[in-house]
C-alpha cells in the first residue's frame, strides 16, 4: 500500500507508473483504492463508476476496469456533503460529519471487493487517501491504516518535496503514528525532486535514522505528468497550448469528470483556456465549452453570479460558438426541474437559453459506455454517460450523435440550435476519438495530428522508466512479497 504524508503529494500517478513498470515485467497487476474523494469518474462495463485515478491506473496495468478498483467513491455535491458510491453504485448523500459516524459500517464491502481484486493477480497496489498522520480521523478509518491493519498489508509512504518540509512530514508522520502503525511502514521515498537528487543524499539518511523505514529512492520531477488525465479539479488552474483554434472553459465550482478537456491540452493547434470564477469569458474564443458538474442547479448559480452568462451571450451574438457536456448540456437549456429534490429544494430553474429543450431531473443514473458517429460529419466516437436527468424538446429532433451503448441498443443523443451553433450531448470523452476530434476542430479551421490514447501509453512507459531508474523497486516487490 502507497500512503502519502498528504493530499496531492502524487500517490496516484506513483501508482499509475509502477503498475505498467510492474506489467511490462510481465507481472499481472491490479490497482485499488479503497475511498477516493473525486467527481472526475470513469465509468466500468458492468455499470458502476469509479475514481479516474484508478482508471488510469487500470489502464497502466493492462487491466479491465472494475467497479471493486474503487470500492468506496466520495462525489463533493456541497462544501460540506458528498454523494457517496459503494461498489459503483449510489449509496445516497452524506453530510461529512453522517460520512465520519457511518464509515466503518463500509469496511466489510471494502474488504470484499479487495478480495475481489486480489483473486487471480500477482500483485495489487493499493492507493490510500489524504495521510495516515490525520490521526483525528483515525477511528473507523477504511483509507489508510484502518485498511491496512484490516487487510495486513505493509505500506510505503510517499512524501512531496515540491511543496516544502518533506523531512518534517515524513518523520512528523512517524511521530504521531500508534507503534504498530509505525512498524507497518517498510519504507519511504521523496517524489518531485526538482535539480540533482544526490543533493538530498543527507536528507534520505536523516530521515531513515529518525523513523528506522527504509529509503526506497528520490523521484525526479516528471514534467510529462501533464499530458496524463488529471484526477483532482486543483489541476485545472492553467490552461494549455497557443494554437489558433481558441476554446474557452468557465470553470464552475462543482466541475466533474473534466477528462473531456485532457486530449484538447495536448492539441498543438487549441488554445484551451481555463476560466477561473471572477474571471471574463474572453471576447475571442471560438467555442465556450460548458463542461460538466456534479451539482447542475448550484452550478448554473454560480455561473451566473460571475456573470458569465452576460458573457455568453455576447459571445454568441459575436457568431460564437458553444458546446455543453453532461451538466452544461442541461444549463443550455430553457429549464431544469428537480422535483424529486434531488440537488436541493424541489422546483425548477430558468436555464441559460440557447437550446430549446427541458431537463427534468430524476433519481435513477445513467452509467454506460457508449459507441457511434458525429451525425454532421460522419466520424466515428466513443465515451461514456454519467449523469442523472432527462433531456427533451424541439432542438432534441436536430440531435449531435447516433450513439450505440453497451448493450448494443442505437439511440440520438444531444441537441443543435436552429443556427447550428450551440450543441449540448450528454455523452463525456467524445474528445478523445481522434476522428471526431479531427472533424470537430476542422469546423473552426483546426488541424490536428494527435493520437490521443497511443500517447497516453507512451507517457505511462515513460513514467515506468522513470520511477525504475529513481525507485529501489526490487526491495518494493520484496517489501510486498513478505505479506
Amino acid at each position: 500500500m502507497i500512503q502519502g504524508t498528504g493530499s496531492n503529494v502524487g500517490k496516484s500517478l506513483v501508482v499509475a507508473g509502477l503498475c505498467r513498470l510492474f506489467a511490462n515485467r510481465g507481472l499481472k497487476v491490479k490497482p485499488f483504492k479503497p475511498q477516493n474523494m473525486s467527481n472526475n469518474a470513469a465509468v466500468t462495463a458492468d455499470g458502476g463508476e469509479i475514481g479516474r485515478a484508478q482508471a488510469l491506473q487500470a489502464q497502466a496495468a493492462r487491466v479491465p476496469l472494475s467497479v471493486h478498483m474503487n470500492p468506496i467513491l466520495l462525489k463533493p455535491e456541497t462544501d460540506t456533503g458528498a454523494q457517496v458510491i459503494v461498489q459503483g453504485k449510489r449509496f445516497g448523500t452524506l453530510r461529512a460529519r453522517e460520512y465520519g459516524r457511518q464509515k466503518a459500517q463500509f469496511l466489510p464491502k471494502v474488504l470484499e471487493s479487495f478480495s475481489e481484486i486480489e483473486s487471480g493477480a500477482d500483485l495489487v497496489l493499493v492507493e490510500g487517501a489524504g495521510s495516515p498522520a490525520e490521526i483525528n480521523l483515525r477511528a473507523g478509518d477504511i483509507a489508510n491504516m484502518g485498511f491496512a491493519e484490516a487487510a495486513d498489508l505493509p505500506v510505503v509512504l510517499c512524501g512531496d518535496i515540491d511543496r516544502g518540509g518533506v523531512i518534517a512530514s515524513l518523520v512528523g508522520t512517524h511521530a504521531v503514528l500508534e507503534d504498530a502503525e509505525r512498524a507497518r511502514i517498510k519504507g519511504f521515498f521523496v517524489n518531485r525532486f526538482r535539480g540533482d537528487p544526490s543533493l538530498f543524499d543527507d536528507g534520505m539518511s536523516e530521515i531513515a535514522r529518525r523513523t528506522g523505514w527504509a529509503p526506497l529512492g528520490v523521484v525526479p520531477w516528471f514534467s510529462e505528468a501533464s499530458k496524463l488525465p488529471a484526477e483532482d479539479a486543483l489541476g485545472l488552474s492553467d490552461g494549455a497550448g497557443h494554437g489558433p483554434v481558441r476554446i474557452v472553459v468557465p470553470v464552475i465550482s462543482r466541475i466533474a469528470n473534466f477528462d473531456d478537456l485532457d486530449p484538447l491540452r495536448m492539441e498543438d493547434g487549441v488554445t484551451l483556456m481555463l476560466i477561473q470564477p471572477g474571471e471574463p469569458l474572453p471576447g475571442d474564443a471560438d467555442l465556450v465549452l460548458l463542461p460538466g458538474s456534479k451539482s447542475t442547479v448550484g452550478d448554473l448559480e454560480f455561473f451566473r453570479k460571475q456573470g458569465w452568462d452576460i458573457d455568453l451571450k455576447a459571445h454568441h451574438r459575436r457568431g460564437g460558438h458553444i458546446l455543453g457536456i453532461c451538466g452544461g448540456y442541461q444549463m443550455l437549456g430553457l429549464t431544469i426541474s428537480d422535483p424529486e429534490g434531488i440537488e436541493g429544494q424541489p422546483g425548477t430553474v430558468e436555464g441559460l437559453g440557447f437550446l430549446d429543450v427541458d431537463t427534468v431531473l430524476t433519481a435513477d443514473k445513467s452509467l454506460v459506455e457508449a459507441t457511434g458517429k458525429h451525425l454532421a460529419t460522419g466520424a466515428e466516437v466513443s465515451g461514456y454517460e454519467i449523469h442523472i436527468g432527462r433531456t427533451e424538446g424541439p432542438d432534441c429532433d436536430r440531435p449531435l450523435l447516433h450513439i450505440r451503448e453497451a448493450d448494443d441498443s442505437p439511440k440520438l443523443d444531444g441537441a443543435l440550435s436552429v443556427d447550428g451553433r450551440v450543441a449540448g450531448t450528454y455523452l463525456h470523452g467524445l474528445f478523445t476519438s481522434d476522428a471526431f476530434r479531427r472533424a470537430y476542430l476542422k469546423g473552426f479551421g483546426g488541424t490536428s495530428a494527435l493520437a490521443y490514447a497511443q500517447s497516453i501509453d507512451v507517457v505511462l512507459d515513460d513514467l515506468a522508466s522513470h520511477l525504475e531508474a529513481s525507485m529501489d523497486v526490487e526491495r518494493i516487490l520484496e517489501i510486498a512479497r513478505a505479506r
